[in-house]
């Protein structure tokens, strides 16, 4: 498999000459006025408690089980080191694009006990070396308890929808929107 390079993307704005002949410096302004650091993934998760609750109900069932045989790459959170297509988030970080298919098994997955800091490190992280290193064997089994998917409100957190945006739909259809369903 290879890596897909990243498209640039681009933005033209334009004016009739001679209207503004200080036209970039304010759009500089405006633009730098308007810029916001974007929250890590620990920050947008922790603000929903943790999973299974009322407010942020568990909503994948699908087990996290180790690759036989993973594939690895330079990051943690990039290899396939467990079965299925849904793959590590690295909550210290910004999240992947999460994908429209996502469900089951490609629903993405968090550390919960490093999320809330319950641990001093990302078990990822850990197992990852281990392959690298050789500590471990690689073979196909159940995952640690305390690796999870994530939940239809964390991922929507995560894609900036507002906290009272409603969606239709059973567990099957969780981020499919319906214009009659928007916010409270």
């Amino acid at each position: 498999m290879g890596y897909r390079k990243k498209e640039k993307e681009y933005f033209f704005i334009g004016i009739k000459s001679g209207l503004d002949p200080f036209f970039e410096h304010h759009m500089m302004g405006m633009i730098e006025q308007q810029k916001n650091k974007a929250p890590v993934i620990r920050d947008l998760l922790q603000s929903l408690g943790k999973a299974g609750t009322d407010i942020n109900p568990n909503t994948c069932t699908a087990k996290i089980t180790f690759a036989a045989h993973p594939v690895m790459r330079k990051s943690p959170y990039a290899g396939m080191y467990f079965n299925g297509q849904g793959r590590p988030i690295n909550v210290d970080g910004y999240s992947n694009t999460l994908p429209a298919s996502m469900g089951g098994n490609k629903t993405p997955f968090v550390d919960e006990e490093y999320l809330y800091g319950n641990a001093e490190c990302d078990w990822v992280v850990d197992y990852h070396q281990g392959l690298i290193d050789g500590r471990i064997v690689p073979e196909f089994k159940d995952a640690p308890s305390r690796l999870r998917r994530i939940t239809i409100k964390e991922a929507a957190k995560i894609q900036t929808f507002p906290d009272n945006y409603i969606f239709c739909g059973n567990k099957r259809q969780g981020l499919h929107t319906n214009r009659k369903c928007r916010t409270m």
